[in-house]
């Protein structure tokens, strides 16, 4: 009976899994990059101290969010 019954406990998570991967909407492999490229220089920017390092930090951001907008 308890054989049974994890069985059945497995199944319902499985079907509960596939139609949580089916709801999900599929991410933009290109938008993340982008945003992981953002969120990496503006933590470089945070402990930049050198004043043209942070210049080109700051345009880095800002092409980063241009090419965000587009998307």
């Amino acid at each position: 009976m308890a054989r049974g019954w994890e069985s059945k406990s497995v199944e319902a998570q499985q079907e509960d899994a596939a139609r949580g991967k089916q709801s999900a909407a599929p991410e933009d492999p290109r938008r993340r990059s982008l945003e992981l490229a953002r969120a990496r220089a503006v933590a470089d920017l945070a402990v930049a101290t050198v004043p043209a390092h942070r210049a080109m930090l700051e345009k880095l951001i800002a092409a980063l969010d241009e090419q965000l907008a587009v998307l």
